[in-house]
């Protein structure tokens, strides 16, 4: 497993995303994930599933220190006093007395971000997280966190695939060396559409989400958290290591953008300007 050093941390650059993975049908395919490798997990509270990710975290056996572990708070819940509120229920939810990384699910439009993000890094200092960052920040948001409030931020989780430019995103959050965790990373199975996607892949011996996933992580400060409920897929989407692509074919494939978001829910922020051109990195 790859893994990405940001600000002397270092995370596993493929995750585990579990969004949708609920019940025992969820918990068991959280726990073949754990089992067959998969060493950073994603959950958050608005997925309902945080039971289920502390039962299989813990009937897999791994060491807790090999777990890297995330979750999320919802927008409407980033008062400060509710922020800590959360906190607790989440431990108590997933069994643990931190998580490795707490984020703010989406941007807040009811409380100032500098309270919400006070509240994050009093959570830091109490032991609660190890980590703490955001996910869905424009570069705007990132600015006002990271230049007004002198947040300590370790990533920004957002949609990112072949067909979604983040180019002047993550120019910003390199500067700040933070990480870029990517969500939707095969945009919904588009990627198999792709004749390009394809070609390459024929080329490694890979499929077209694999080679997706490997441009994704060859990236500077990049990860990604596919989500799969089908072992096949699990152990499809970690069989990433053994090959790398060209510069020409990681160019090639920055040149699919075309500005395609799938996520763009009503409480979305508004979002930076498209740049389809991409960015090699």
């Amino acid at each position: 497993m790859i893994e990405k050093t940001i600000r002397g941390e270092a995370i596993p650059a493929l995750g585990f995303g579990t969004f949708e993975l609920t019940g025992p049908d969820g918990e068991a395919a959280i726990r073949t994930a754990i089992e067959i490798g998969y060493r950073q997990i994603d959950t958050a509270i608005r997925y309902g599933n945080e039971a289920e990710v502390g039962r299989a975290i813990a009937a897999a056996g791994v060491p807790r220190g090999e777990l890297f572990v995330t979750t999320k708070i919802w927008y409407d819940d980033l008062a400060p006093e509710r922020v800590h509120q959360r906190v607790s229920e989440s431990l108590e939810r997933l069994g643990l007395d931190q998580v490795d990384l707490l984020l703010v699910h989406w941007p807040g439009r009811d409380v100032p971000l500098g309270e919400t993000l006070a509240a994050f890094a009093d959570e830091k200092a109490r032991g609660r997280t190890r980590l703490i960052g955001v996910s869905n920040f424009t570069v705007p948001l990132l600015d006002e966190a990271l230049d007004v409030h002198k947040a300590d931020l370790f990533c920004n989780q957002v949609e990112y695939h072949p067909y979604l430019s983040q180019a002047k995103l993550l120019a910003r959050m390199r500067r700040a060396d933070m990480l870029l965790n990517a969500y939707q990373p095969i945009a919904r199975g588009k990627v198999f559409q792709s004749e390009l996607l394809q070609e390459i892949g024929r080329r490694h011996g890979k499929s077209a989400a694999q080679v997706t996933l490997r441009w994704l992580i060859q990236q500077d400060n990049v990860g990604a958290i596919p989500r799969s409920s089908r072992v096949e897929n699990m152990r499809a989407n970690l069989d990433i290591f053994d090959f790398e692509l060209s510069e020409a074919e990681m160019a090639a494939i920055f040149g699919l953008a075309r500005g395609e978001r799938l996520s763009n829910l009503p409480w979305a922020p508004v979002w930076d300007e498209d740049d389809s051109a991409g960015a090699a990195g």
